[in-house]
């Protein structure tokens, strides 16, 4: 398969409303999303893309019921406990991005385990975005920022978007290259601000829990046919890749 993206993002939308439409708890619309992320974890794998970012819980989630939060919690930690060994078996490194601080002390210490257990692994990237926002993200790196000018170590006007990337919590991670929505909803809801700028997105009005590798295979597709220009002409572009 020609012009594989290095990294995707996906927002997994839609687990509520599949267990309701089903006459179902929206719980088990969680549960039955954790089948879908390991089916495309495996494509990942089959199609060796090395990055795959998902984002597991933002920081407005928290505005969600009491009940639904500490199931949502205890569900990640619970499955995290379960699938590490097998992660890391399958050569899977574990990265996690979002403010830690606001988690439980166990999914913190669960966290860093797997972290430590997987660095090493190649296979591919898994970063898993928990109590994460892009204006988060965004405000802590200009807050460090400010930090290290006032302590002498970074002159103002080597700032710049290369040098300002470095201080975002994905500074280790490519931009992604090609965004994923599942739902039908067609926004980005603060997932990756900086990241998304030349990122190529795809809605598609499938629920989580029904996004199949088909699925995943058609949101591929879509983006080799595109034509990424990065400001440039479509001239320009293709006396680039003649050359």
């Amino acid at each position: 398969m020609l012009n594989i993206p290095q990294h995707i993002a996906i927002i997994m939308d839609g687990n509520g409303r599949w267990a309701e439409s089903r006459g179902l708890m929206r719980f088990e619309g969680h549960i039955a999303g954790i089948e879908t992320v390991k089916t495309v974890i495996k494509s990942c794998l089959d199609t060796q893309i090395p990055v795959l970012s998902l984002f597991a819980f933002s920081s407005e989630n928290w505005l969600r019921p009491p009940k639904e939060v500490h199931f949502l919690m205890q569900l990640f930690l619970e499955t995290l406990q379960k699938e590490v060994q097998e992660l890391n078996k399958r050569q899977i490194c574990l990265h996690f991005t979002g403010d830690r601080q606001g988690l439980l002390p166990a999914i913190q210490e669960q966290m860093h385990y797997a972290e430590e257990l997987t660095a090493g692994n190649q296979a591919l990237t898994l970063n898993l975005a928990l109590n994460y926002g892009g204006r988060w993200e965004i405000v802590r790196a200009a807050r460090c920022i400010a930090e290290d000018v006032r302590a002498g170590n970074v002159e103002i006007d080597s700032i710049n978007e290369q040098s300002f990337g470095q201080y975002l919590a994905t500074r280790a991670l490519p931009d992604p290259d090609l965004f994923i929505r599942t739902s039908g909803e067609s926004r980005i809801s603060n997932f990756f601000l900086w990241q998304l700028a030349y990122t190529e997105l795809y809605f598609t009005p499938t629920l989580w829990p029904d996004f199949t590798k088909e699925e995943f295979e058609k949101a591929l597709v879509s983006f080799q046919e595109r034509e990424r220009r990065y400001g440039q002409t479509s001239q320009q572009i293709n006396e680039l890749n003649n050359v």
